[in-house]
């Protein structure tokens, strides 16, 4: 799977915005780390393709990758029944010494 497919787009939401902004400084058993960027993913993508696909993309260091599946939510247009796709959400959390200038 190509880098480019991994990522499909990033999430800018009030949440996401708000995390993107929040660092924390470093304790004694963690160390310093940046804000934290949502992205949909594919479906099929694991924590290390995606911590790999943001590197190289957006020239950053990534701490970690937090994902959670999305199951597509029941819709009816006029008398047909039908669902939205089901999705995958990553949590990206960066480096302190880097920022994506997304949001």
């Amino acid at each position: 799977m190509d880098i480019f497919e991994i990522i499909k787009r990033p999430l800018v939401t009030e949440k996401g915005t708000h995390q993107s902004t929040q660092s924390h400084e470093a304790t004694r058993t963690m160390p310093a780390r940046g804000g934290s960027f949502a992205f949909e993913v594919h479906a099929a993508a694991t924590k290390p393709m995606i911590k790999e696909a943001v590197e190289k993309i957006y020239r950053v260091k990534v701490l970690s990758v937090r994902t959670s599946n999305y199951l597509g939510k029941p819709r009816r247009v006029r008398y047909k029944r039908g669902r939205t796709p089901d999705w995958k959400k990553a949590v990206v959390v960066l480096h302190h010494d880097h920022h994506l200038d997304l949001f």
